[in-house]
């Protein structure tokens, strides 16, 4: 199969003063995607390919949606209350001093509001929950089996395999290894296949046109610092505002999930008339 097929990223000019090798490449193939209904029309001039081809669209990152336990998740939901959460993900401990300063800012304002962290380093759990203690927060950690209590401020989770979970509790989610340099950022996808808005810093070359795509639909807002940051979630906590920003990254995540599955069946099907033959 040739996947995201573009015609432009075939032909060289170089190539004219010789025998045209796209031509006679073309039909060799069992099935080809296009990058774009235009980019489709473009190939099957070069070659007689009408029969081969599938317009399917660009090729994207797309995310499958992480688990979770559903009694987890069920006792969780019974223990929050309808209380407003928010969910800093894959945090490193030099990212922590924003993120509680902009938390307390948002207590001001909604006082039972509740903060998840999920250390990207489970190493870095000790420090953060101790980093907590000594700014004189009420914490708690869900990695011994505490669940938050009216009065819990904070509640620390360890183990990245959760995420599933907390995108799914969280209207809200701010992607750490953003707001340091050198880390690169992760994948957002994750958060938004979930249904959770998107928030984010500076520092995401690894994931960058993930962010841009989200960005571009009205599914992520940048931040930059504490201050930005409260902002941020005074807006996107409304209900209207993160209900149109899942939807808008849903949608995102969608996108890249139809042509996946395009290219699963076709490939399912090339095999299962193998095994026939």
């Amino acid at each position: 199969m040739l996947l995201d097929a573009d015609e432009p990223a075939l032909a060289h000019k170089k190539w004219r003063l010789m025998p045209e090798p796209i031509t006679g490449t073309l039909p060799l193939f069992n099935a080809i995607l296009s990058h774009s209904t235009e980019a489709a029309n473009r190939l099957t001039r070069l070659a007689p390919i009408s029969d081969l081809m599938h317009k399917s669209g660009p090729l994207l990152e797309d995310s499958p949606a992480l688990p979770c336990n559903e009694t987890d998740l069920e006792g969780l939901g019974e223990a929050l209350g309808g209380r407003p959460v928010w969910l800093a993900s894959q945090i490193h401990l030099d990212e922590m001093r924003p993120i509680l300063m902009a938390h307390r800012t948002v207590l001001r304002l909604a006082h039972r509001t509740l903060l998840v962290i999920v250390p990207d380093d489970p190493t870095q759990a000790q420090a953060i929950h101790k980093l907590c203690q000594e700014d004189r927060w009420n914490v708690a950690s869900w990695d011994d089996g505490e669940l938050p209590d009216p009065n819990t401020q904070v509640l620390i989770s360890e183990d990245r395999r959760e995420l599933g979970l907390w995108y799914r509790v969280a209207p809200v989610t701010l992607m750490g290894s953003s707001l340091v340099p050198g880390q690169g950022g992760r994948n957002p996808l994750e958060a938004a296949a979930l249904g959770s808005a998107v928030l984010y810093g500076p520092g995401v070359r690894d994931y960058l046109d993930s962010y841009s795509r989200l960005a571009s639909a009205g599914a992520a807002r940048i931040v930059k610092d504490a201050d930005s940051l409260a902002t941020a979630l005074g807006l996107v906590t409304a209900p209207d505002q993160a209900a149109a920003m899942a939807h808008a990254g849903w949608e995102i995540v969608s996108e890249g999930a139809e042509v996946s599955d395009q290219i699963i069946a076709l490939a399912q099907d090339a095999l299962d008339e193998r095994g026939a033959s």
